[in-house]
């Protein structure tokens, strides 16, 4: 244990020719340094209320936030998720340089991962959970995911936590839906600036579940998964193959970043669709960027050995997503901007 020392005796010596011991005593000097003061206090980015991110904001709310039904869970989460949706946000710029310095390396480093962090027959240790559920479940966190307005990258993380902690722990019916937003959460907490409110999440849920099951729940995903979330998507390979085929001027930037949106399309509408689990992201990605080629009639498609995968797989997963997309052609309005399908159609080969 650490002590203060005594306060060692003065000598007479020392004492001599000296005031008192007690005048001497003075208070350290504070260095004047500069200080920087704000002239004008910030202002707040957003009147509205931001989501936060694990339910803490959630014990700062005020009690009487739910106390009638004009205000009730259900309706604060669709209040506070409204402002973020944007179904005609304008196509992004790509950061090229960015791509020169780190792009193939990136691309190396994901593609060696790919393996390691894809499930493949996921539901085949399942008792209770099928893929007829996982397809309903999937196409209502869809519907979750627009509603909030999250990225793509959530969506494909989300799916990959779902599929993988499928492949290793058998799950009831009536938690799948819980294990959902459960999975979505996790895959925003890692990619979204602010991701829903666990509130949100469970008012969604029309009350099913309480907070703590959920958080329980995030605990088990967790440690079965070994806290290895960073899988590659289909996202980031949709991502590099379109900085590259810009990079080596296949195609002008407009027409890549349309194909890029109407590929995401096509794996948006793949996701529930249990027998595209056996493709990897990067064959996934290709195909997809394949299929928005054709259907946007580019003059110079991407080629189909820029991801060095066998033939047969490749042409197996192009017919299967052509058959989706002849038979959901519908979904996709819903999913993507005006621009985009103004300028696409289904050759008459897929009808």
């Amino acid at each position: 244990m650490v002590t203060p020392c005594p306060a060692s005796p003065v000598s007479p010596a020392a004492g001599t020719g000296r005031r008192d011991t007690h005048q001497n005593l003075r208070a350290p000097v504070k260095s004047r340094l500069p200080r920087l003061r704000r002239k004008k206090p910030l202002r707040p980015l957003n009147l509205c209320s931001l989501p936060g991110d694990s339910g803490v904001c959630d014990l700062f709310e005020s009690p009487n936030s739910s106390s009638d039904g004009a205000d009730s869970p259900v309706a604060s989460a669709v209040r506070d998720c409204s402002f973020l949706t944007n179904p005609g946000q304008p196509l992004t710029a790509l950061d090229l340089q960015t791509f020169r310095d780190y792009g193939q390396s990136c691309y190396d480093f994901r593609k060696a991962q790919e393996s390691l962090f894809h499930p493949r027959e996921s539901l085949a240790r399942q008792p209770q959970v099928t893929a007829e559920s996982r397809c309903k479940l999937l196409s209502w966190l869809l519907a979750v995911h627009r509603q909030f307005g999250l990225s793509f990258e959530s969506l494909c993380l989300t799916v990959n936590t779902l599929d993988r902690f499928l492949l290793t722990t058998p799950v009831a019916a009536d938690c799948f839906q819980l294990l959902g937003v459960t999975c979505l959460l996790i895959a925003c907490k890692q990619v979204e600036v602010h991701p829903p409110r666990v509130k949100q999440l469970l008012a969604l849920c029309g009350g099913a579940f309480s907070s703590k099951q959920l958080c329980n729940l995030e605990c088990i995903v967790l440690h079965r998964l070994h806290f290895s979330l960073g899988a590659p998507t289909i996202n980031f390979f949709l991502e590099h193959f379109t900085h590259s085929r810009v990079e080596a001027g296949q195609v002008d930037v407009i027409r890549a970043l349309e194909a890029q949106t109407l590929a995401r399309g096509v794996a948006e509408l793949s996701l529930p669709d249990y027998a595209f689990t056996n493709y990897t992201p990067s064959l996934m990605a290709i195909c997809c960027l394949v299929l928005a080629d054709r259907m946007l009639q580019l003059p110079r498609p991407l080629d189909l050995r820029l991801g060095e995968h066998p033939e047969v797989a490749l042409q197996d997963c192009l017919s299967k997503l052509q058959m989706l997309v002849s038979i959901n052609s519908t979904s996709l309005t819903h999913i993507l901007p005006p621009q985009i399908l103004e300028k696409c159609s289904l050759p008459q080969s897929w009808k």
